[in-house]
């Protein structure tokens, strides 16, 4: 069975409501960020980057959120890749957005010690927030053609973006002023794999 190690409001909810959408037999375990067991060495051994998620496979450990995504999707959870070149493309596009931009604009509001040691770089960086993810959600609602960001069928992208957006409320994004981004979240609310990941208390 496979394992995944998550945590609530994290980067890893992509990746358990992938699961949860599919069907598939997995057990969580949840990873107390708060208490920092990821910066021990029994979590260090799985991750030496001491981050979520990471997804137990038969040959071993895989971290990073697109990677376990695009593993699920060719070992265990198909149907959720275009089978189509460039629309496989365009999913990946936003993918890899997210993780190298959206992702690292919403961590300078609580991780900006991985950036800088001065507290007024830290501040900065937390007061620029609220500009930056507007920027990438002003960027992502002109990607959407609704209800999912590629119409009508989920993508990987899609699980990827509804944690992603989880966070903009709280980043000081007013989320009434994207439309499509409202519509995409309530279409992600009523699939069977976020209820259910909320049902587990990882969205909360």
């Amino acid at each position: 069975m496979l394992k995944l190690y998550c945590a609530p409001r994290t980067i890893s909810v992509a990746v358990v409501t992938l699961l949860n959408e599919s069907g598939v037999h997995w057990e969580p375990i949840r990873v107390d960020l708060a208490g920092g067991e990821q910066t021990r060495a029994p979590y260090r051994a799985l991750n030496p980057k001491g981050r979520v998620p990471v997804l137990m496979t038969p040959e071993g450990p895989l971290t990073e959120t697109g990677a376990i995504l695009e593993y699920l999707a060719e070992t265990a959870t198909p149907g959720f890749v275009p089978a189509d070149p460039l629309a496989r493309a365009r999913m990946r596009e936003v993918m890899f957005y997210l993780a190298s931009t959206m992702h690292v604009n919403h961590a300078h509001r609580l991780r900006g010690a991985r950036w800088a040691d001065d507290p007024a770089a830290h501040q900065a960086m937390t007061a620029k927030v609220p500009q930056t993810m507007t920027a990438s959600a002003a960027y992502v609602e002109d990607l959407m053609t609704g209800p999912f960001l590629f119409g009508a069928d989920l993508t990987l992208a899609d699980f990827y973006l509804f944690a992603v957006c989880l966070w903009l409320d709280g980043d000081g994004v007013d989320v009434a002023a994207f439309p499509r981004i409202e519509a995409f979240m309530a279409a992600m609310e009523a699939t069977e794999g976020v209820r259910k990941t909320r049902g587990d208390g990882l969205i909360a």
